[in-house]
C-alpha cells in the first residue's frame, strides 16, 4: 500500500486531481506514517494539501487538519476509527 502526502506553501488551497502534478509530495507505506509527516509539514510552515492511498483513501486539506486535531486518527476511509 502507498500513500501520498502533497504539500505546499502556507495558505494554499485544497488540490484538484489535475493539480497535483504540480505539487511535491512524499509516499509512506502506512496511513500513519503519512499522517505524521503531515502533522510535520503543517507545524514546519508549509501546508498538507492532500493525501491519497492506492485504497482509494482521499483525505482534503481540511480533513487532514480536523484528523490532526483529533486524537484518533483516520482509518483507510477517512473516518475516525
Amino acid at each position: 500500500m502507498t500513500y501520498r502526502v502533497y504539500s505546499g506553501p502556507r495558505g494554499s488551497q485544497s488540490i484538484s486531481p489535475l493539480e497535483k502534478d504540480r505539487h511535491l509530495y512524499k509516499e509512506f507505506s502506512a496511513l500513519d506514517e503519512a499522517m505524521s509527516w503531515a502533522r510535520h509539514i503543517n507545524d514546519s510552515g508549509r501546508v498538507a494539501l492532500l493525501i491519497e492511498g492506492d485504497d482509494g483513501t482521499r483525505l482534503t486539506k481540511q480533513q487532514i487538519v480536523t484528523a490532526l486535531k483529533n486524537p484518533e486518527e483516520p482509518d483507510s476511509h477517512g473516518h475516525a476509527a
